[in-house]
């Protein structure tokens, strides 16, 4: 009796805890479970993380030209032999991108204007033109513009501030669009798609090779023109008349 009175209770306390567990919320179960879970894939997602090495921005090449922040004028052509990349003052030194392109800009169009500068001193003074028929033993180049008539200098100016519109929408951003003097990402600092010979090379390493003549040229003819002029004023005399011709 005893021991069937035993059995009898544990019967009983194995249906109550039953029917307990009968009306238990089995979400909490599966709630600890996702918990688990959950806390593994974070887990994962964050070691997963912490070793990804954060990409480079993509950025379409111009010309074959990629910015490259870790090269000097981030990889621009025109460090040329002997001196290399040559900035003493430390110009270019920290730099964005922008302020690299709009100098670069600067210097290739200053370079594109002084070696036409340079020819035109030559023709201005030796050979006849427009302004002096042809006579060419006139005014030396330093003071021909004040002796050119209205008439010939208008239509010269009208003509440049013309191109200098046309260069100022192709690779300026507008104001308003954006901050000043910022140029846009798509232009290459000189390109501004005037090439009637088609001489402009579609490789890149060949394009960078033509910069860098056109860069050296440029910067050249600065150094030329500034002579000349200094040279006639110092004693007045032309350019090729100086040299005896």
């Amino acid at each position: 009796i005893t021991l069937n009175t035993a059995k009898m209770k544990l019967a009983i306390l194995s249906a109550s805890i039953g029917a307990a567990m009968a009306f238990t919320n089995p979400t909490n179960l599966a709630t600890s479970s996702s918990s688990l879970f959950m806390s593994d894939s974070n887990d994962a997602a964050t070691t997963g993380g912490e070793e990804a090495v954060e990409a480079p921005p993509v950025v379409a090449p111009i010309n074959g030209w990629v910015p490259d922040k870790s090269l000097p004028c981030y990889g621009l052509p025109g460090a040329i032999s002997p001196l290399g990349f040559f900035d003493p003052i430390g110009f270019t030194k920290d730099m964005e991108l922008n302020g690299v392109k709009r100098f670069r800009e600067a210097e290739i169009m200053h370079g594109r204007v002084a070696m036409m500068a340079t020819i035109g001193y030559l023709i201005g003074e030796s050979t006849p033109t427009i302004a002096y028929g042809m006579d060419t033993h006139h005014t030396i180049a330093n003071n021909q513009i004040p002796e050119i008539p209205g008439t010939v200098l208008f239509p010269f100016f009208l003509v440049v501030n013309i191109c200098e519109a046309v260069r100022a929408n192709i690779g300026w951003v507008e104001p308003g669009l954006g901050p000043l003097f910022t140029l846009r990402e798509t232009y290459y600092p000189g390109d501004i798609g005037f090439d009637p010979l088609g001489l402009k090379p579609t490789v890149a390493k060949d394009f960078a090779n033509m910069q860098t003549k056109e860069l050296s040229n440029g910067r050249l003819a600065m150094l030329a023109v500034a002579g000349m002029c200094v040279q006639e004023q110092i004693n007045g005399k032309g350019i090729l008349e100086n040299l005896g011709f």
